[in-house]
């Protein structure tokens, strides 16, 4: 076909509907005709005006609404790389070229605007992760050398005394050596309530081991201070405090992509050449069928436009950073998009017993006397002899004393400690004896009282710890102790069954009577008892094998569990090195209550992921042939980015997420 041919071919269409001139700028023509006659030969009014005023404004318009467009498609192709920005580029340029400049103007502006909406919903994800970093106060009151300056939160070191008064942010990670007050510390752990600190009693010794402190008295940067007054001991430098890890932490999850973010990368580098050809294809479709040149490629660049999968490209990492902003705010840190997304597809969690389900402590939980003395003189007993020993068990019973009774006049003397047995002592000139049955049995022919014996197996088999008390040469009672479950453990148990958890699982290194025992007190579906720490890796591994479980731990002695779940979750991972860095999922809360929050969030975001996909990729499948049969580039434009921003949108309500 001659230049002349595909000249006059481009002159028909853009007298014709694309000219890009309104319906009201036509009508202006017809009034003004009369002005015809006296026009040079070959001068229409209406071809000057739209192909020659309007075309150059539209062409302002196509560079710049393409500008950023345009250098960002070069520098993609000159790495290689064409992907939808190209798309965009090369339509408005045929459309242009075929005289339809307002079209191609309107594909860059709507693009352009898209592009500059999807990036303030983006940065609106990003700026709820960012406001993280601004918890913490910029300077904070020290006392040095005994007098109080205001200094810079970067120049504070370890062991200074930091000043906050009330209702001021905690400038440092430390632990409390004076005052009393409540402190919120929800941007950090999440928790919904303040929580009281308390000084240490000993500040030296928490000093050298500042990661063993007790909640009571450990606080954290860019938490909020109640009515009292706090002096807090630094521990920590302002670029190593628990909020300064965890905003790190989140801005690296960014980059961390989710499976179906991988596979809708990959599908997007096979799928944008793809369209390439298909646009070339139809470009050439005037030599199978009756139209202009001009029809077939303006058909080309619809589909350029329609195919381009801008909507895909946003779907997941849309999503994925509203999900991690939302769990950051919750007290709950997702180490990137595939923990998020896996933890939101399984259906089988395993716990850790002890620090997980239960507090980690035992506790007195039983009380048992024989023959006159009562409860409360048994306990009392006890607790005289074992106030000199530092066993945990000994301590549970002096616990129980001073919760129950307050105080006790009685004073035991001659202490002595049976290694492995037990423990004795005088009052009142009288032997006590407290240990295990094995403290009472010097050889094969002794046997305890056969009602001893018998309380001692019963409460066995129900998980306790027991302890035998003898006065003299009486027994007076058994003591049966074990480390409870913590107070919120059953309340989770049945919110996880609510949102679709159908197995749970304790794994332990206790024996299995008491793993048992703790397990049918919360709810667990079964529990696996005697576990050594290998013997855990090998059961989660078999339980990964079969649809894939989570792991919940404490974050040290569970790390090698945790490694090798599909998803591994710490708790109590505030101020916790180890449990920060093992972990694919932190709650940041000694709080079992944020676990139900975790697993709701991900199982939300999986679902908001997969109404995207269906959303883009729907649009895609329609726009296509639609654009084949004749949809013009405006129409295909306006549906090509509603979809995208209709995704962003979808992705932006995870930020508002509230647990059911």
């Amino acid at each position: 076909m001659s230049t002349a041919s595909i000249r006059k071919i481009r002159i028909t269409r853009t007298e014709g509907k694309s000219t890009g001139c309104s319906v009201a700028v036509q009508k202006w023509f017809l009034q003004v005709s009369a002005v015809q006659p006296f026009l040079p030969d070959g001068w229409d009014p209406k071809s000057i005006f739209c192909r020659r005023v309007l075309g150059s404004g539209f062409g302002g318009g196509l560079f710049f609404g393409g500008y950023y467009t345009i250098l960002e498609a070069f520098e993609k192709i000159r790495r290689r790389k064409f992907e939808i920005d190209f798309l965009m580029i090369v339509a408005a340029g045929g459309a242009a070229w075929l005289g339809a400049w307002a079209e191609g103007a309107f594909l860059l502006f709507l693009f352009s605007i898209g592009h500059a909406l999807e990036n303030y919903a983006m940065a609106r994800a990003r700026n709820a992760i960012s406001a993280l970093s601004e918890l913490a106060p910029e300077d904070a009151v020290v006392r040095r050398d005994g007098e109080e300056l205001r200094l810079p939160v970067a120049e504070l070191v370890i062991g200074d005394i930091v000043i906050i008064r009330s209702n001021e942010r905690l400038p440092a990670d430390g632990f409390v050596v004076k005052g009393a007050s409540s402190v919120n510390q929800a941007p950090i752990t999440g928790e919904s309530v303040p929580v009281d600190k308390r000084p240490v009693d000993n500040a030296v010794a928490a000093a050298k081991a500042a990661d063993k402190v007790k909640s009571e008295h450990r606080v954290f940067a860019g938490s909020i201070n109640g009515s009292g007054s706090l002096e807090v001991q630094v521990t920590r430098l302002a670029s190593e405090t628990t909020l300064a890890r965890v905003v790190e932490m989140v801005n690296d999850a960014e980059t961390r992509q989710s499976p179906t973010q991988s596979f809708t990368n990959k599908f997007e580098r096979i799928f944008v050449p793809v369209v390439i050809l298909l646009a070339i294809t139809t470009g050439f479709s005037w030599l199978v069928i009756d139209e202009p040149v001009s029809d077939s490629i303006y058909r080309a660049m619809a589909v350029l436009v329609a195919a381009s999968p801008c909507a895909l490209a946003i779907a997941t990492p849309s999503a994925v950073l509203s999900g991690i902003a939302r769990a950051a705010r919750g007290g709950v840190l997702i180490k990137g998009g595939a923990p998020l997304e896996m933890l939101g597809k399984l259906d089988s969690i395993a716990f850790d017993k002890t620090g997980t389900l239960t507090i980690g402590e035992p506790e007195l939980v039983e009380t048992v006397p024989f023959g006159e003395i009562g409860a409360d003189e048994l306990i009392a007993i006890s607790a005289a002899v074992e106030v000199h020993s530092d066993h945990p068990l000994a301590q549970a019973i002096v616990r129980a004393v001073e919760k129950r009774l307050g105080t006790s006049d009685l004073i035991a003397t001659d202490f002595q400690s049976i290694t492995g047995k037990g423990v004795s002592a005088k009052i009142n000139g009288e032997h006590v004896f407290i240990g295990k049955a094995g403290l009472f049995l010097k050889d094969d022919q002794d046997a305890l009282p056969e009602d001893v014996a018998q309380k001692v197996t019963e409460m066995s088999s129900r998980g306790r710890s027991t302890m035998i008390v003898r006065r003299g040469g009486e027994f007076v009672g058994v003591l049966g102790l074990m480390d409870t479950p913590r107070a919120a453990a059953s309340d989770v148990i049945k919110k996880l069954r609510s949102i679709g958890i159908t197995r749970m699982m304790m794994i332990s290194g206790d024996n299995q009577k008491v793993a048992d025992a703790i397990a049918l007190e919360v709810g667990l579906d079964e529990a696996f008892g005697d576990l050594m720490p290998d013997d855990k890796v090998e059961k989660i591994a078999q339980l990964s094998d079969h649809g894939g479980v989570a792991m919940v731990g404490d974050g040290v002695n569970d790390a090698p569990a945790m490694a090798n779940a599909t998803v591994g979750i710490a708790m109590g991972a505030a101020g916790s090195d180890v449990a920060l860095e093992t972990a694919d999922i932190a709650l940041m809360a000694d709080d079992l209550a944020t676990l139900p929050f975790a697993v709701g969030l991900s199982r939300s975001t999986s679902g908001i992921i997969r109404q995207n996909l269906w959303i883009s990729l729907g649009v895609v499948a329609v726009l296509i042939p639609a654009t084949l049969f004749g949809l013009g580039i405006g129409p295909a434009v306006v549906m090509h980015e509603g979809s995208t921003l209709v995704v962003v949108i979808n992705a932006l309500r995870l930020l508002g997420y509230k647990e059911s």
